[in-house]
């Protein structure tokens, strides 16, 4: 009690030194939209007027979803220290197996969502409704509002590639949110979200942005916003405000050790997550434009053997054959650097850029070829659901993965990667040493290694030995993807 008196005493003398206002961002200030949060009498920001304006429109979503045959009901989470603290304390958690009345073969989960429209129009994360298995069925999915109003929610669509989805609730007249626009938004502004974190309707949680268009492993068509906003299992799909109470993106992951905050989560900024919701809305399905090239990036030396003055760009490594690159007459070497005048800063952009266009749109590419720039022109093709092979290879051999990590896996089936709807990844059968102190738990999938994915033992010990005693891995646990730091003693 001492500590937090002491602190407490400090914020107030600290504030009191600070003139009124000092916290409200100078971004904001010049915003059209007026600001919501003032501050109260200690000078600090008062979130208040914020959260009653927006509340009404932030919803809480259920789902229950029926597993194929062979499901059981072990509890996977019975190690993880939130399901223990929870558990103990009589909270429900039907977002967890193993909870009084769940079959074995039925997955409960919780999530959050905001109102889009006043017709209904409900937008969340595509894992809070879908999981971790695409072709399971859809029994249930509950929304229900601040005013304890509960709906039957229909699914419009879900998009994998940027996890949103779009719901449909019969009702009118419906309290909504105002759009923001992301890209407005400053490092270091502060930010608020509301969801269900663990259940728990109408939470609310501050912070401020820590980085824009960060770019994750095998999420290429999403640049991300980086808060330090406090986000749970369960805050997933929930909005995140300015403070002029604008949505500026949808909360959908994190980085964490055990499932729970660390300091670090992610969320899709909402004009991507609009865009997905327009082509919901109007075609069932998004469509996105495909170039048909693989490609890598530029770093200084490729540059200076390339002739180029300075590293940016994406390299063309292969073209396909039949595709728009082809047609268009792209060749491996060549180095795209803008697109309809758009910069091409790293080679991450170009898919996010050409995925944004629709197919049959012709672009215009400036590439370097030959030491020097030329212009190209091409026509899209539609980007197609990713195919697996058609005779599924037997499971790999289990294998440790370094002497001192204390970890063995083995390499997804082709079969488990579809089910996963993942293009690859590793299999956690044991873990041991530095792999349990880290977190990493039996039947995590391990995606990337410091952002590099791996999909093979032989890719994972490559990167193992690049990284040095200290790196984060990627894995997904159930239906969330979290980064997990790693220290090798």
């Amino acid at each position: 009690m001492k500590k937090i008196i002491a602190v407490s005493a400090l914020a107030v003398a600290l504030a009191a030194a600070l003139p009124q206002g000092a916290f409200v961002s100078p971004a904001m200030a010049q915003a059209t939209a007026p600001s919501m949060v003032s501050p109260n009498r200690y000078g600090l920001p008062d979130f208040g007027d914020l959260v009653e304006q927006v509340g009404p429109a932030v919803v809480n979503i259920s789902v229950v979803q029926r597993q194929a045959q062979g499901v059981t009901g072990e509890n996977p989470f019975a190690n993880d220290p939130f399901y223990d603290f929870l558990r103990r304390f009589g909270v429900p958690m039907p977002g967890f197996p193993g909870q009084p009345g769940m079959g074995p073969r039925a997955r409960q989960g919780i999530g959050s969502g905001f109102i889009v429209s006043q017709d209904g129009y409900v937008l969340t994360n595509a894992h809070v409704v879908a999981g971790e298995n695409a072709d399971a069925a859809l029994s249930e999915v509950t929304v229900r509002l601040i005013d304890k109003r509960e709906f039957k929610a229909t699914v419009v669509g879900v998009d994998r590639r940027t996890d949103v989805a779009l719901l449909k609730i019969d009702a009118q007249n419906l309290p909504t949110l105002r759009i923001g626009n992301a890209d407005d938004a400053r490092v270091g502004e502060w930010v608020v979200a509301m969801g269900s974190p663990f259940g728990f309707d109408n939470t609310v949680t501050a912070g401020i942005i820590s980085a824009k268009a960060r770019r994750l492993p095998d999420e290429t068509y999403v640049p991300f916003i980086q808060t330090d906003v406090a986000i749970n299992p369960g805050n997933s799909g929930g909005p995140l405000f300015n403070l002029a109470g604008e949505v500026i993106g949808i909360n959908s992951q994190i980085y964490s050790r055990s499932g729970g905050f660390m300091g670090i989560s992610f969320a899709i900024p909402i004009d991507v997550a609009m865009n997905v919701k327009d082509q919901l809305v109007a075609h069932g399905r998004v469509q996105r434009g495909r170039l048909g090239i693989a490609i890598q990036g530029v770093d200084k030396e490729l540059a200076q053997s390339f002739g180029l003055a300075e590293a940016h760009g994406a390299l063309v490594a292969s073209v396909d054959p039949g595709s728009a690159a082809e047609k268009a007459g792209l060749q491996p070497g060549d180095v795209v650097l803008q697109v309809d005048g758009r910069r091409i800063s790293d080679s991450a952009e170009l898919p996010r850029v050409i995925g944004e266009k629709r197919p049959g749109t012709q672009v215009r590419m400036e590439i370097w070829r030959d030491g020097r720039s030329r212009s190209v022109t091409a026509t899209l093709d539609e980007l197609t659901t990713d195919t697996v092979a058609a005779a599924d290879p037997l499971p790999s051999q289990v294998e440790k993965l370094g002497d001192k990590l204390g970890l063995s896996a083995r390499a997804l089936t082709a079969q488990e990667a579809s089910e996963l709807r993942l293009r690859g990844g590793l299999a956690v059968e044991s873990v041991d040493g530095a792999a349990a102190r880290a977190g990493l738990q039996r039947g995590d999938v391990i995606l990337a290694i410091n952002n590099q994915p791996v999909t093979t033992i032989a890719e994972f010990r490559a990167q193992l030995q690049r990284s040095g005693n200290r790196f984060a891995l990627l894995i997904q646990r159930g239906s969330a993807r979290i980064f997990v730091p790693v220290r090798i003693e």
